[in-house]
């Protein structure tokens, strides 16, 4: 078997442990002579995972029973929309931090479901720091101020949820389940789960129940929380595949520490990148400002754009796939997500040290 380190920013890198138990259950799942993706989402077999992987979720995210956790499609794109459909009665507002590209993203939808405003705007053509709490605009009337907790294409993450008066939504897409979430403050937060958890085609929605209990009503059925809630996310036919994988994954986290494993991986393995980085001598160069970096997305340019092509061959060649940086600011970005071995982060400090060497 040829694995390869996989850099991508989603679809993320899934442990072999993970992918072989998947394989070996894909033809004949427990006795029943089919997979489980062909099954019914009605079926017991079917049912027992679905209640597993909810379980997991609220265990390993160390949910408060006061929330609700709910499995849904449409990934976090989706959610652009639905949050401020369910949250946003009439009368009252969403302020919104755009801090990146997916912040962008997430207002540009709430304008067009509820009434929206700026509530700290970091567009300086760079994206490179996330917000005071005191830059932070809350306007009266306002129903909650989203976040997102990690800008995957600029590199950088808010290192804690600030006090700002109000409730908070966070998208935590890209830093799901890499370190611990201040319930106290929050009353909804989601994320795809194809970056730190499983395949794509899976969204998480953690909502507190007493925002749940408040949600718009009239939505067309699939856009509302409430009828996920009460059918225990089985609305409709579940992404079946993408939680039959993500609970497998949840039980990976949990045997490796949960939470605090996971962060302890995340601060020291992108360390190793940053310190290749910082002491290079300018030969690469980080555009996120430090107390903003990333801890999941390490995101880094090097001193001549003539190398790039270069860099990004040699990295092919030694298996270190997927590291070119989005379209839309270049460079490269190495996405160490939960599942990537610790050997795959020191072959691609190793890999950059060489090359500087060799390029210098």
């Amino acid at each position: 078997m040829n694995r390869v380190r996989n850099f991508c920013a989603g679809p993320c890198t899934l442990p072999v442990e993970v992918l072989t138990e998947v394989q070996n259950e894909l033809l004949d799942y427990e006795g029943s002579g089919m997979s489980l993706i062909e099954m019914s989402h009605r079926s017991p077999e079917y049912d027992a995972v679905h209640g597993a992987a909810l379980d997991r979720l609220r265990v390993t995210l160390e949910v408060p029973d006061d929330f609700e956790v709910l499995f849904l499609q449409g990934g976090a794109l989706l959610q652009f929309a639905m949050v401020p459909m369910n949250l946003v009665a009439p009368g009252s507002s969403a302020g919104h931090v755009r801090s990146g590209a997916w912040g962008k993203a997430a207002y540009a939808d709430a304008e067009r479901a509820c009434s929206a405003y700026l509530a700290w705007d970091g567009t300086d053509g760079r994206f490179s720091r996330m917000p005071e709490p005191d830059e932070i605009e809350v306007r009266p009337g306002t129903r909650y101020v989203h976040l997102t907790s990690n800008e995957t294409i600029e590199g950088i993450q808010l290192r804690s949820l600030p006090d700002l008066g109000v409730p908070l939504v966070v998208d935590i897409s890209s830093d799901f389940l890499t370190r611990s979430v201040d319930w106290q403050r929050i009353d909804l937060v989601y994320g795809g789960v194809q970056k730190n958890l499983g395949p794509a085609g899976l969204a998480v929605v953690v909502i507190r129940r007493t925002a749940l209990e408040e949600c718009v009503a009239g939505l067309p059925s699939y856009l509302g929380y409430a009828g996920h809630s009460a059918a225990r996310s089985l609305l409709n036919t579940p992404p079946m595949f993408s939680i039959y994988v993500v609970g497998k994954m949840l039980r990976w986290i949990q045997d490796r520490g949960g939470l605090a494993g996971m962060a302890e991986r995340a601060i020291r393995r992108s360390g190793l990148v940053y310190d290749v980085i910082d002491s290079s001598d300018g030969f690469y160069t980080g555009p996120a400002q430090a107390p903003a970096r990333s801890r999941t997305n390490v995101v880094f340019r090097l001193s001549s754009p003539e190398l790039d092509g270069r860099f990004l061959a040699g990295a092919h060649e030694a298996g270190l796939m997927n590291l070119k940086g989005h379209r839309s600011v270049g460079g490269f970005r190495a996405s160490i997500y939960n599942a990537m071995p610790d050997e795959g982060v020191e072959e691609l400090t190793e890999y950059m040290r060489d090359f500087a060497r060799s390029a210098g």
